[in-house]
């Protein structure tokens, strides 16, 4: 068995709530995107239909036992959810929350806070906010009475046997130095140990020595925003083809790149001076969710996500003796385009990369 953890990014908006109802039209979930999506110039692959597992509700305990199983068989080491917590209310937490109570299904996770407000971004309304963002010492000692429940579950994902717990815009926070203080103050005097905090290395603002906010290291996030450039037909030329009748216009309207170019430029990233745990992506493409200003990876394929996968593995191996871990965004993000999960066109045919990658390391 290989020593190296491949953790998959979770998301669990595939469950009508009230506040999606309110403000996206009632059962709303993130397949109402996912199955509204056209392709948008020749050879683009939309829309994403779900194969093994179909339009899953993740509040039934048997759609969210059939994931860990099929993550479990392919060589997924566990999955990170992505948690929403506002000032002690919670988004989309009903199926974690069954996780945590039930104790299934019997599979590795930690949590990630998206700690951005819920703003109408997907629509081009980014000023529009639904669900705002406030920081306060008093809720950062709440969020971790919360915390520390799964902190102390036995599946808790544990970094040099401490939980490991992401945040994905440390950035913002007040005084990150501050809430980190309160974290850790929590987790000894709650009996549960040090802590392991890692912050995302989501936009170009989030990029630096974590230390300096009060954590422990970084989870690169793929697509690396600041490696995609170029996007394709989108020069003069292009543009007055595009007005013409001559060229898509989506080249106008969203950002269309080749996925070989993310692979090799993110390949020769330098290393950092401190800890970071690489990522990798299968997939990337938001159009189903942006009707303008998303981003396209053309050109994406199994084979490729293999090599850049197997890559980062063996880099690892013959890298510190320390324990190893890789970030795949994501297991689920089908409105990105950006899913482990079989779809009707690929099949299993990434997560078999995703096991071999795993074994020829």
């Amino acid at each position: 068995m290989s020593s190296i953890r491949l953790i998959a990014f979770y998301l669990p908006q595939f469950h009508p709530i009230a506040e999606n109802d309110e403000w996206w039209g009632k059962g709303f979930t993130e397949w109402t995107n996912v199955a509204k999506a056209k392709p948008l110039f020749p050879g683009h692959y939309q829309p994403h239909i779900p194969a093994d597992l179909g339009f899953y509700d993740l509040r039934l305990p048997e759609a969210r036992r059939a994931q860990a199983e099929l993550a479990r068989e392919y060589g997924i080491y566990g999955f990170c959810y992505y948690h929403y917590w506002f000032q002690g209310k919670r988004l989309l937490g009903r199926p974690f929350t069954e996780v945590l109570a039930s104790g299934e299904p019997d599979f590795p996770f930690c949590l990630c806070w998206a700690n951005e407000s819920w703003t109408r971004a997907w629509n081009g309304r980014g000023a529009d906010i639904l669900m705002r963002q406030e920081y306060s010492e008093q809720d950062d000692k709440n969020h971790f009475c919360f915390l520390s429940a799964a902190f102390k579950d036995d599946r808790y994902i544990r970094y040099d046997g401490k939980p490991m717990f992401l945040v994905y815009r440390a950035s913002i926070l007040p005084d990150p130095l501050k809430t980190t203080t309160i974290w850790r103050e929590g987790a000894l005097k709650a009996g549960i140990g040090e802590l392991f905090l890692c912050r995302v290395e989501s936009t170009a603002g989030e990029r630096g020595d974590p230390a300096k906010l009060g954590f422990d290291a970084a989870v690169e996030f793929q697509p690396d925003w600041t490696l995609l450039r170029h996007p394709l037909r989108r020069n003069r030329a292009w543009r007055i083809a595009s007005r013409l009748g001559l060229s898509p216009p989506v080249y106008q309207e969203m950002n269309v790149l080749e996925y070989r170019h993310l692979v090799e430029r993110s390949l020769k990233k330098p290393a950092t001076s401190y800890r970071r745990f690489p990522s990798v992506t299968p997939i990337w493409d938001n159009s189903a969710r942006k009707q303008a200003g998303g981003t396209i990876l053309t050109g994406s394929s199994p084979e490729l996500y293999e090599q850049w996968l197997q890559t980062v593995c063996g880099r690892l191996d013959s890298g510190p003796d320390q324990e190893k871990v890789v970030f795949i965004n994501a297991w689920n993000e089908w409105a990105e385009g950006n899913h482990l999960e079989p779809d009707l066109r690929h099949g299993r045919a990434y997560l078999e990369a995703t096991r071999n990658a795993l074994a020829a390391k």
